[in-house]
């Protein structure tokens, strides 16, 4: 074990230079420097970490291009990547964290991280439940799911509800927030294994793979004679533009995220969007650092339903360090199953 203080050897993982097309494991690179576990007397505010579990989320990919105007700033080459992770506090200059809390929110992919910006980690109050859970759905995927659907589609009993990218760990809580309130909910997935998951698991009434379909108008047509409701945005692209026709009046569309055009260099163009006035649809984008504030009503929500066996949840986990880059480049392919973790160290 580790002494505070001393000088020890500290893994990252490395972003060799911005990316262009698809992303390659290649793209990053394993490097071994040293950390010493005490922070220096001028740290003011500073927290050092020792990372636990490390989250792989799409929103990555557009850190690997150097764009302007991005909602989160780029990676640098050469520097660890960051993202979001469970820590546990080695040392703190801040007068909210102390030795041996635990913190979830935005560290770097390595096993030692200084956290300047302490106002981008948040206290673990409840750990009677697994700490993995704080890179999912009791973290930032599970407040997207919460805000997207609650507070950008205004649901209600009876509502028909259509997900995209559903077996992620953000659409496998839209589609348990909906089917708690009564909603009709179907699930479009990649695998015949995560169309089964989404039927026996989460309780959609129905999902598809929509890699068999050749047609997705007529296939949303079929499982939603009436029309759609609401529509979670996950996909983007030839989904989109399907969802847009089979919209009903009023519908609401919470653009959470558009995969399929994240490794694209000319996005798709989507030709439906006057179904948007002739059916009055609100389509709103929405970031879930602007809705932070609501955290604690949303555990207040939440953590019952967990405990209570209401809400279930699925990780694809990976295994040390050295495994985050092809688990993160597995994202875009489809590769994962449920909300995909790196366990970087035992709790």
């Amino acid at each position: 074990m580790a002494v505070v203080g001393e000088e020890v050897s500290n893994k990252q993982i490395i972003l060799k230079e911005y990316v262009s097309g698809f992303p390659k494991e290649s793209d990053m690179v394993v490097k071994n420097g040293t950390i010493r576990l005490k922070l220096p007397e001028d740290s003011k505010n500073a927290i050092l970490v020792k990372n636990l579990y490390l989250s792989c989320d799409p929103y990555m990919r557009g850190r690997m291009r150097k764009l302007e105007e991005r909602y989160v700033e780029p990676f640098t080459p050469g520097s660890p990547i960051t993202g979001g992770g469970v820590a546990r506090v080695l040392d703190s200059g801040h007068p909210n964290f102390k030795k041996g809390d635990l913190v979830w929110g935005r560290t770097g992919w390595e096993e030692y991280s200084v956290i300047t910006e302490p106002e981008s980690v948040f206290k673990i109050q409840n750990t009677d439940v697994p700490l993995s859970y704080y890179t999912g759905i009791l973290g930032m995927p599970g407040m997207t799911a919460y805000v997207g659907f609650f507070e950008i589609c205004s649901p209600k009993q009876g509502d028909y509800v259509f997900i995209s990218a559903a077996s992620g760990a953000v659409g496998q809580l839209v589609g348990q927030f909906a089917k708690l309130l009564g909603c009709y909910v179907v699930g479009s997935a990649g695998t015949k294994e995560k169309v089964d998951l989404l039927k026996n698991k989460f309780g959609f009434d129905e999902a598809f793979n929509y890699k068999e379909e050749k047609d997705l108008e007529a296939v949303l047509k079929r499982y939603f004679p009436n029309g759609i409701d609401i529509y979670f945005e996950n996909v983007g692209g030839k989904m989109l533009d399907a969802v847009l026709v089979n919209m009903r009046l009023n519908g609401r569309i919470a653009v959470c995220g558009m995969i399929s055009q994240y490794n694209l260099e000319q996005h798709e163009g989507v030709h439906n969007l006057f179904c948007l006035i002739t059916k009055r649809v609100r389509m709103e984008g929405f970031l879930v650092f602007d809705y932070y504030h609501l955290y604690p009503k949303f555990i207040e929500m939440i953590l019952p339903r967990i405990k209570e066996g209401k809400i279930t949840y699925v990780e694809d986990v990976a295994e040390g360090l050295e495994s985050a880059p092809a688990a993160l480049i597995g994202l875009f392919s489809g590769r994962n199953v449920g909300k995909q973790v790196v366990v970087v160290a035992c709790e």
